[in-house]
């Protein structure tokens, strides 16, 4: 699947123009960056595209945001904890030294599955296509499309039990740390 990413600014004169239309400002893997900032407020000045100068990581910068789609392919792609623990390993490879070592950090037990994982954020997550379970330490919840979680910094994890990938978007907004982060 392509993704069509349109964004705004202003000209010279201060009127409203398109300054980008096309893929995504990057993508690595299943993430698909659309947007993120660095700051709170956002800064809307300037013709720079955030998302294709900032390398994806996971977590957004402090005070940042982060807006991406995500892709959770089907679990019978890779059946076997270590066949989901090699995909998940290629997927990093292809991130940057940051990126790979924020994606260990974030990993603080991985005992139910692989993609467990905790970011200090709060994250918006509606699903678009497709049917995922996310998995928490204790419990799971099954979303079907156009569900909505509200992720808090929790230890988490997607499975896609279907023969689909699902699609997912997302806004990761930097929140506090909680206790043993």
């Amino acid at each position: 699947m392509t993704y069509r990413r349109i964004v705004t600014g202003h000209n010279d004169d201060g009127k409203s123009i398109v300054v980008s239309d096309g893929p995504p400002g990057k993508e690595r893997g299943n993430l698909f960056e659309m947007w993120n900032t660095g700051q709170m407020p956002a800064d809307n000045a300037g013709p720079q595209d955030a998302a294709a100068e900032r390398d994806v990581i996971l977590e957004p910068d402090p005070n940042g945001s982060v807006f991406r789609f995500f892709e959770v392919g089907p679990e019978s792609a890779n059946p076997s904890v270590e066949e989901r623990e090699r995909a998940f390993q290629e997927r990093l490879a292809g991130l940057s030294e940051e990126a790979r070592a924020q994606a260990q950090r974030i990993r603080p037990d991985t005992s139910r599955h692989p993609s467990m994982h905790r970011t200090r954020t709060v994250d918006y997550i509606v699903l678009l296509k497709g049917e995922v379970t996310m998995l928490l330490d204790e419990g799971e919840v099954h979303m079907k499309p156009f569900d909505v979680l509200i992720q808090r910094g929790t230890n988490h994890g997607w499975v896609n039990h279907g023969e689909e990938p699902a699609l997912l978007v997302a806004v990761l907004v930097d929140a506090e740390a909680l206790p043993g982060q």
